[in-house]
């Protein structure tokens, strides 16, 4: 990418959107072009056609998605299925009718099998059942991967996808009902702090086992497959995508206990108790990523977690986040 290319990154909002944002800007990218829901509902086909056509831009990046925890998921099924595949598809055929030069598709590990092999390659796509509590999202998802391989096949675009593992970072959603675990619990211990109950409930029995990217690192990484890769690089037996993950793991349970602690880091002379609701879905046991690919691309993680989850809460406190 040259530093006036025109750059359009859909879902500049959202938390990965705005991470992408920032990292462009940052590299001195100055010609990025954005739009907010109500100017443009990447919904409507027509609408979406219209821009292209009007703007033109030469490179994409793809990170608008209906999102949601496992909460939302499994009450807003329909929801999460025809949005993201409706704003997927979209976006990927206008990006072909008006010649964009790269597009970078984000997509989500919720992809793979919920038993898949671990840690989890790319090879494993479609090679068994996906986690009930979130295949609506994940097959929306991995129709726009398949897309956008299919374009490069019989197009001959460059169309590229990135499977980030679980993110969180600045401009989270901290909604209980529609975010997910590592900002939920952020919230949850925080207010339980202010309003000195001191006691967390948590759904599940805190084994399954998470990894966790913090979103300016998965910005830099598109940024960086952006500048330096193409479709061809990332091609697989199932699709021109890459892991983006820290490639390291954690129990929800250790998750709890570090949010805990951070929280908490100003207060030693309290604590905070846990309790697990077994009742509530644990969701997949295990989802790690191989990010053995990406590392071979030239690029790695920079971020740890506590030093992630740290800036994190501070963004929370800032009080510019959806609660």
């Amino acid at each position: 990418m040259e530093k006036n290319s025109k750059i359009y990154v859909a879902g500049h909002r959202g938390l990965v959107g705005s991470a992408i944002v920032r990292c462009l800007q940052a590299k001195g990218y100055s010609n990025i072009v954005t739009k907010t829901h109500s100017e443009l509902d990447l919904l409507n086909q027509e609408a979406v056609n219209a821009f292209f056509a009007n703007e033109k831009p030469d490179y994409v990046f793809l990170a608008a998605a209906h999102v949601g925890g496992i909460g939302a998921n499994s009450t807003y099924p329909a929801d999460f299925i025809y949005r993201n595949m409706m704003i997927g598809f979209n976006v990927v055929e206008a990006s072909r009718q008006y010649g964009v030069k790269k597009l970078m598709n984000l997509g989500s590990t919720c992809i793979y099998p919920k038993m898949a092999e671990q840690p989890i390659k790319e090879e494993s796509l479609l090679t068994g059942a996906l986690e009930p509590t979130n295949d609506a999202y994940a097959l929306a998802k991995i129709s726009v991967i398949k897309l956008c391989t299919a374009y490069n096949k019989q197009y001959g675009t460059n169309f590229l996808s990135v499977m980030p593992t679980n993110l969180y970072g600045p401009g989270d959603n901290y909604e209980l009902q529609g975010s997910h675990v590592l900002p939920a619990m952020i919230r949850k211990f925080h207010e339980a702090k202010i309003n000195k109950t001191d006691k967390v409930e948590l759904w599940g029995d805190g084994s399954p086992l998470r990894e966790f990217l913090y979103s300016e690192d998965l910005a830099d990484a598109v940024v960086y497959l952006m500048e330096n890769c193409n479709a061809s690089d990332l091609r697989t037996p199932t699709g021109d995508f890459v892991n983006v993950g820290s490639g390291i793991e954690l129990t929800i349970k250790e998750l709890a206990e570090t949010i805990c602690s951070i929280v908490y880091e100003d207060t030693p002379e309290r604590n905070c108790t846990l309790t697990w609701d077994s009742t509530k879905p644990n969701g997949t046991p295990r989802k790690l990523c191989d990010i053995t690919r990406l590392l071979n691309l030239g690029w790695k993680p920079k971020t740890n977690l506590k030093e992630g989850i740290n800036l994190a809460y501070k963004d929370f406190l800032t009080g510019n986040v959806k609660k």
